[in-house]
């Protein structure tokens, strides 16, 4: 029988782990495509990597074997719509990571209308509701060539092959919550004004203001003044109260 295949790594990780703009795109990656973990993430960037390495070392090379070689990779990358058989080879060179992500099956569900999010699309393919060119495919990192990309569907006997089914429908949004949204919005737009009436109104704020200030300085003036009187009539009667009693004492 012999021994098992040996199970190879299929992707290589950073070179450094703590990298800010490497771990924001990552994060931005796994939310517009649903992705389960980074090594998701790594497993594309190798494949995309190995691409371009061949192509390197096919240039430099001009013998029939790297000739026969070359061919072969174009049409494989032709087949997996990530370029054009007129393309010329540097091509390739140019292509980007979300190139490879928009031909994995996760994505076509999507994008084909047969799943409403990529996490449900993801559910889809690994609970086995998926078809692809009659056969069953149950990991969402699946690339799908042009040929097969019309023949994605669902299993005739899973409930979601009715395009009824309540996970299949767009959820409708109520009325109610759409004019909420609307009066939220227009109470947040703020009227246009010119920069004239701007000054004006700045300027009208400005001396209501001070008009303000000048009163409440009057006012505690006036407050003080009364308060002031009254305690030196009070002062003042006191003071006659106190003369009469000597009077009387002498008296």
């Amino acid at each position: 029988m012999g021994d098992p295949r040996r199970i190879r790594k299929k992707y290589e990780t950073p070179t450094h782990p703590w990298q800010k703009y490497r771990i924001e795109e990552e994060k931005k990656l796994m939310e517009e495509y649903g992705l389960k973990n980074k090594k998701e993430i790594w497993r594309m960037e190798t494949l995309l990597k190995k691409f371009k390495d061949q192509v390197k070392a096919l240039a430099s090379r001009m013998d029939e074997q790297s000739r026969l070689e070359e061919k072969q990779l174009v049409n494989r990358l032709v087949s997996f719509g990530l370029m054009n058989k007129d393309d010329p080879l540097d091509t390739i060179l140019g292509l980007e990571l979300k190139d490879v992500f928009e031909r994995r099956l996760q994505t076509l569900l999507v994008r084909k209308g047969l799943a409403r999010t990529m996490k449900q699309a993801r559910q889809f393919i690994t609970h086995g509701h998926i078809l692809v060119d009659k056969k069953k495919v149950t990991f969402p990192s699946y690339i799908v060539t042009l040929r097969e990309e019309s023949l994605i569907e669902f299993v005739p006997t899973s409930p979601l092959s009715k395009e009824d089914h309540p996970e299949r429908m767009i959820k409708e949004v109520s009325k109610g919550r759409v004019e909420k949204k609307k009066k939220e919005e227009g109470e947040e737009a703020l009227p246009a004004f010119a920069e004239e009436e701007i000054e004006e109104i700045e300027e009208k704020g400005v001396v209501e203001k001070k008009d303000v200030s000048e009163l409440t300085k009057t006012e505690g003036r006036e407050d003080v003044k009364e308060e002031g009187g009254k305690d030196n009539e009070q002062k003042k009667s006191k003071e006659e109260e106190k003369r009469g009693g000597a009077e009387e004492k002498r008296k």
